[in-house]
Formats: structure tokens, C-alpha cells, sequence
């Protein structure tokens, strides 16, 4: 009898823990079913137009800033560059919140070897950009969220840039020395 209840609490054991297996398993498979739901489902467009006209903003706001620096506060090569003073912000504003926006490089010859391209979306939109487009973006799914990524285009606007990238002096009006890249939630 002592037998027949041991192997009987064996199978119930058993039993047991293959249940709560699959009901595990089966809840790690849900939640991989949402993510991947998510990822299928579309973010409403009106939703991803309030995103881009927030890169738009953003883009104006940070290029006329650099712009404006580099013109009043950028003297010789010894002053801080604008660019540099960029990533800086950049860097501040990314690990504050949601928006995320670094600069880098589109000439192959970066002035710090942390603003290159890091990821496929960046490295396409880099060629985009040197084939002649003004922005390049795409729309992701990061658990379970939509976000816009976005770059767009740095050309050399002004002379004193030349200052601190001598390697700029032989670009042409209004070709991409390198981008702003933006990772925008959409809600």
C-alpha cells in the first residue's frame, strides 16, 4: 500500500510540475505572441505624424543651435566646437527621457570614433543621405512599443566648420558630412 501511494504521489508530483512547465512555458509564449502582435500592428498614422513633426522640431531647434554657436562663440580652433558641445547634449537629452538623438559622421572620417553609424538602420541612412535624400526614417517595434527612427542630413553651412574638419574643405554645397539620428516613441 505504501508502495502504490509513493509511486501515487510520484505521478501527482509529476504531473504537477509538467503542468505548472507548461503554463509557464505557455505564458513566456504569450507574451512573445503580444510582442510579436505588436510588432505586426500598425501605429495609427495620425499618431506617427505627431511623431515626425516632433523630429522636425527637434531637428530645427538642434540645427539652428549648433549653427547659432558656432557663429557668435567659435573663433579659432581652440575655442569648443559646436559639434562637440552637440554630442554633449545630445547625450544629456537621450538619457533623460524617451526621445533618443545622437550625431554622427557621414564622411568616413569621424572627428570622435563613437559618432558612426551603429546599426543597419543607421549605415543605410547614411547612403541615403550621400545619394542626395534629406532624411531617412523608419518605423520599429521595441517591446511592444512603435518608435520613428529618423535621420537626417548635416551638410557643412558654414566655413568656420572647416576650422576643427579640415577634411571638410573639399565638400561640395549641401553634401551630407553627417546626421542627426532620432529614435522617437509614437503614441
Amino acid at each position: 500500500m505504501k508502495k502504490k501511494l509513493c509511486v501515487l504521489a510520484v505521478c501527482i508530483a509529476a504531473t504537477v510540475v509538467f503542468m505548472l512547465a507548461a503554463m509557464v512555458s505557455s505564458g513566456d509564449t504569450s507574451v512573445a505572441m503580444a510582442e510579436e502582435q505588436a510588432k505586426e500592428a500598425k501605429p495609427k498614422k495620425a499618431a506617427v505624424e505627431r511623431s515626425r513633426k516632433a523630429v522636425q522640431t527637434l531637428d530645427n531647434i538642434f540645427k539652428q543651435t549648433i549653427v547659432l554657436v558656432t557663429d557668435k562663440y567659435v573663433h579659432d580652433e581652440d575655442d569648443f566646437a559646436a559639434g562637440s558641445a552637440a554630442v554633449l547634449l545630445f547625450k544629456n537629452i537621450s538619457e533623460s527621457g524617451d526621445n533618443k538623438v545622437r550625431l554622427i559622421d557621414a564622411t568616413g572620417e569621424p572627428y570622435d570614433d563613437e559618432n558612426v553609424a551603429k546599426d543597419d538602420f543607421e549605415r543605410e541612412g547614411i547612403k541615403r543621405l550621400k545619394a542626395g535624400d534629406q532624411i531617412y526614417e523608419e518605423i520599429v517595434s521595441k517591446d511592444g512599443k512603435h518608435q520613428l527612427r529618423t535621420l537626417t542630413a548635416v551638410p557643412v553651412v558654414m566655413q568656420k566648420c572647416v576650422m576643427c574638419h579640415a577634411h571638410y574643405a573639399d565638400a561640395k554645397k549641401g553634401e551630407p558630412i553627417g546626421a542627426i539620428s532620432y529614435i522617437v516613441p509614437i503614441e
